[in-house]
This record gives C-alpha cells, sequence and structure tokens, in this order.
C-alpha cells in the first residue's frame, strides 16, 4: 500500500493516502479492543474471530445492527466527533444482551464525505470506548470515502456486534409470569432515538450552535452537552445478574419508540408489564423536550425512554439480590413494577 497513489481518483475528491494514514491512527485504538478469540489484525478482507463454545450444548449466535442516526448533526455542529462512537456500539451491543449473548465483536462502517485522519481517528476512539465497555472487540471495519454524496463535513457511522450465548441459557421471556418483578436501568440521557424531534422542538437545525451552548431551565449544562452524552451500555449489567444466579426472563432495551413500543417486545402473550411511572425520576431533559415542544405525556413515553434505558423482568424473590447485583456493577436501578394478567403489553399507570 505503501506505493498506491491515484491522481485521477484523487482529482475526483477520493484520498488513498488519507486513508492509509487513517489507518494507521486508528490501529492502537482496534488493539486495545482485543479479547481471546481474535485472529489476526487489521488489514485483511475479514475479521476474524474464533468463540471459545466449550461447556456450551448448542452454541447460539445472536447479531444486532445499528446506527446513530441524526444524532450525528449534533457532532457536525458541535466539532465533537470522539462520542457518537458510543452510541453505535450502545445501540447494538444493548440489543443482543436482551437474548442474554455476550457481545463478542464489532464492526464499524463510516461514511465520510472528505476523509480527515484526525476526525476518522476521533470517532474510532468512541467505537473502541464502546467496545471496551461492553468487552467485545473492534475486529474490522470500513471507511468509505464518498465525496459528492457527503459534504466534506459530514459522515455516517453505523455497525454490527455479535454476540454469543447457550441456547439453554437464552432470554426470550418464555418463564414470564404474573408476580415477576421490573427492574428499570437509568438512562445516560436521550441516548441515540428520536432526535429528529430533538432537533425540530429546540429549532437546532436553524439556531446551530447559538441553540446548543445555551443552558435550558432546569438542565445542568449546554444543551450540546446534555444531548451528545452516550448512550449507557448495559451488557456487564445484565451479565452480573447472569453470573450472580439471577433468573433474568425477559429484557428489554428502551430505544426508539420508547417504553410503549419496546416493553411490549420482551412479554409473552396473556401477560403485561404495569411500570409505575412515580417510581423513577424523569431526567430534565426529557422535560424540557416536552416543554419546548408542547408534547403530550403519551407521547414523549413512545418517543423516548424517559430515563430508564433497560427494562428486566426477574422472580420477586431474586429482586432484592438483583438490585444489590446491579448496584455493585455501577447502575442506578429502581423497582418500576411488576407483570400481570393481560394483553395490553404494557400499561403506564
Amino acid at each position: 500500500m505503501k506505493d498506491s497513489h491515484s491522481e485521477s481518483y484523487a482529482a475526483a475528491g477520493v484520498d488513498v493516502t488519507a486513508g492509509y494514514e487513517a489507518v494507521n491512527r486508528i490501529t492502537p485504538l482496534v488493539e486495545s479492543t482485543y479479547i481471546p478469540g481474535v485472529l489476526g489484525t487489521l488489514g485483511g478482507f475479514g475479521g476474524l474471530f474464533a468463540p471459545d463454545v466449550s461447556g456450551m450444548e448448542k452454541p447460539v449466535l445472536v447479531s444486532g445492527t445499528d446506527g446513530v442516526g441524526t444524532k450525528l448533526k449534533l457532532a457536525f455542529l458541535l466539532n465533537r466527533h470522539d462520542t457518537v462512537g458510543v452510541d453505535c456500539v450502545a445501540m447494538c451491543v444493548n440489543d443482543i444482551i436482551c437474548s442474554g449473548a455476550m457481545p463478542l465483536f464489532f464492526l464499524d462502517y463510516l461514511a465520510v464525505g472528505k476523509n480527515r485522519p484526525e476526525r476518522i481517528e476521533a470517532i474510532v476512539s468512541g467505537v473502541t470506548e464502546g467496545c471496551r465497555q461492553a468487552g467485545c472487540a473492534l475486529i474490522g471495519g470500513e471507511t468509505a470515502e464518498m465525496p459528492g454524496f457527503y459534504s466534506p463535513e459530514e459522515y455516517d457511522l453505523a455497525g454490527f456486534a455479535v454476540g454469543l450465548t447457550d441456547a439453554a441459557h437464552m432470554i426470550d421471556g418464555s418463564a414470564l409470569e404474573p408476580g415477576d418483578a421490573l427492574l428499570g436501568l437509568a438512562s445516560s440521557g436521550v441516548h441515540s432515538n428520536g432526535f429528529s424531534l430533538v432537533r425540530k422542538v429546540f429549532g437546532i437545525d436553524e439556531g446551530g450552535l447559538s441553540v446548543l451552548n445555551a443552558v435550558p431551565p432546569g438542565l445542568d449544562a449546554t444543551l450540546g452537552e446534555t444531548l451528545l452524552r452516550p448512550t449507557r451500555i448495559y451488557v456487564k449489567a445484565v451479565k452480573a445478574l447472569l453470573q450472580g444466579g439471577i433468573q433474568v426472563k425477559a429484557v428489554s432495551h428502551i430505544t426508539g419508540g420508547g417504553l410503549y413500543e419496546n416493553v411490549p417486545r420482551m412479554m409473552k402473550p396473556g401477560l403485561t408489564a404495569r411500570i409505575d411511572t412515580a417510581s423513577f425520576p424523569v431526567p430534565p431533559i426529557f422535560q424540557a423536550i416536552a416543554q419546548a415542544g408542547s408534547i403530550p405525556e403519551r407521547d414523549m413515553y413512545n418517543t423516548f425512554n424517559m430515563g430508564l434505558g433497560m427494562v428486566l423482568a426477574v422472580p420477586a424473590a431474586q429482586a432484592e439480590q438483583a438490585t444489590a447485583l446491579l448496584t455493585q456493577a455501577g447502575e442506578q436501578m429502581f423497582a418500576v413494577g411488576s407483570v400481570v394478567p393481560g394483553s395490553a403489553g404494557v400499561e403506564l399507570v
């Protein structure tokens, strides 16, 4: 690759030598995520991973894919690119942990209008931070320079994660029964959903930095800092429960669609999750969003996580032990309700 250069391609707006510089910058970051099972290093045509399936009767791979969405527009305006990679990883690994699968590896896809190696390094630093938090390896990815498709200051970021579990230990909601306790794990804020609405209600696209640098009433930081806080990763929390002998019966990652859309996805027919909205605090950012956009409460709970990034169902007899394990794992946890008979899927009371 040292002799690879194309004047014609450069004239079309694609700088292959900048791409090589970016790879050199990110290689140490990527290697910092390596865990047992990683084979090779960057530069191959495929990421290689040899999973340890010893002791498993029926290994099952669980995969998840997602992107960061229009939250990226805030990163562009603020010229802050080292957090959105955490969001990208979080949106994928938080999904696969809902099945009880421990993430093994992650691959990212980054499409840019112009290859700026220092910016790519910042973006990938967030991806590797997310991988370290999730305990998985970044084993590859793709950076595509696409002049004329993206503006020079814009990019898109997506990726996917693969995890592993034993079929006998999968979390699928089949063991749910009335009386099971519902535990909610606190979110770090808006996470990475609903930003089309967020941008609209605050007038971010029109107001730009003047809006993002303001501190709305009730917030302890600027609007930009508050909104750009990365999605919390819950892998180690769920792992702590499973290793602690807790029977985790069902898990829901609260993403786009909020509590109304995501909680029913973990319930089996004939059962409903009854959640007491007074049992957990709603972070001030959601109050600011509702006020700025005159958004009805029902719509807020049907769009945003409202302070709960994940909801888990455990036997009522294990709720106290689960609470202790989650607290030890560094999570802020709330007893938010219980499983009851019913066909609604979720009831907010």
